[in-house]
């Protein structure tokens, strides 16, 4: 397993692995005993960072979530599991009444205070490793934003804060705003981010001014200039567009840079002998971004398929011709 460090600041720093277990359907889609193997062969390879929401998986099943929150808590309880994993959740996207399907109607980040005290419970812990804002909420104040968090890191309920599917000049403002007032800042970046490239002109959250939530060059951009934010990348494996024929790609990807991108990861594939899925896992994880790569998993078997990445190292003339395909 690979790992790096998260966190700007010694004093809250953890040392976490590069392949992140994302629990979104984990106690709805994946049921418990599932869920119970992933989960215990993830950390048995090493892994030590899980990722959730307060909100996950509300479509599923028509809830209001936090049926992911509540299947770690037991698991955690389960297994005696205690701070040797970092546990990240996240707080906006809760909807107020219960739905299934994507809800606009959600509780934004008015209650935050309120929305932690419940995932805590849903754990059975005393405190967040990394709390995410899910959604920007336009309607609170940018101040009240940073101070909100701020406060929740000082008094200790949680580690460290990220932002999630924010446009790159709302997220350089709340980091701006948090130096000037001297409070702890956002030191994860979570988007949607993979090799093959997104269009622009419409974005993974299908907003009206294009690629909301999807890793474009503004944000790759700031984060070579500001070394000590971490992306994590979820949906790297494009839920099996990479190596199923049943699981067809986006329309988002249909354009000719995808095409000459797969051409060269297809070489690399070939020439290593590895699945796409690791290929695509060890150039995230490899480059001069930080980055970590959430995956999700619903059997044992896809899980180790994306352990496996973690001992792939590719080339310097391997990277350097999956950098360059598709610039022209």
């Amino acid at each position: 397993m690979r790992y790096l460090t998260i966190g700007s600041d010694p004093a809250r720093q953890r040392r976490v692995s590069q392949i992140a277990l994302g629990a979104m359907l984990m106690g709805t889609a994946t049921d418990e005993s599932t869920s119970y193997a992933v989960l215990d062969r993830y950390v048995e390879a090493g892994g030590t960072f899980i990722d959730t929401a307060n909100n996950y998986a509300y479509w599923v099943n028509g809830t209001q979530g936090g049926e992911s929150e509540q299947l770690l808590g037991r698991w955690m309880r389960s297994r005696g599991v205690g701070d040797e994993l970092t546990i990240a959740t996240k707080v906006g996207g809760r909807p107020l009444q219960p739905a299934n399907q994507l809800s606009e109607s959600v509780e934004g980040l008015q209650g935050v205070k309120e929305s932690l005290a419940r995932s805590l419970e849903n754990l059975g812990r005393d405190h967040i490793d990394v709390y995410y804002a899910h959604i920007d909420d336009y309607s609170v104040p940018v101040e009240q934003q940073v101070e909100t968090f701020g406060s929740l890191v000082k008094d200790g309920s949680v580690g460290l804060v990220g932002l999630s599917n924010y446009w790159t000049w709302r997220l350089e403002r709340y980091r701006a705003l948090a130096a000037q007032a001297g409070l702890p800042g956002y030191d994860l970046l979570q988007y949607h981010h993979t090799y093959f490239r997104s269009r622009t002109d419409r974005g993974g959250l299908r907003a009206k001014d294009g690629t909301l939530g999807v890793a474009d060059g503004n944000l790759l951009t700031y984060l070579r200039s500001e070394p000590g934010l971490t992306l994590v990348a979820y949906t790297p494996l494009l839920s099996g567009a990479y190596v199923r024929a049943d699981r067809p790609l986006d329309e988002l990807y249909d354009h000719a840079g995808t095409r000459a991108r797969k051409a060269a990861l297809d070489e690399v594939v070939k020439e290593t002998g590895a699945t796409a899925n690791q290929v695509v896992l060890s150039w995230l994880t490899g480059g001069e971004i930080p980055t970590i790569a959430l995956v999700g998993a619903s059997s044992v078997a896809q899980i180790d398929d994306s352990l496996a990445a973690a001992d792939l190292e590719l080339t310097a003339d391997q990277r350097q011709r999956l950098d360059a395909a598709g610039n022209n």
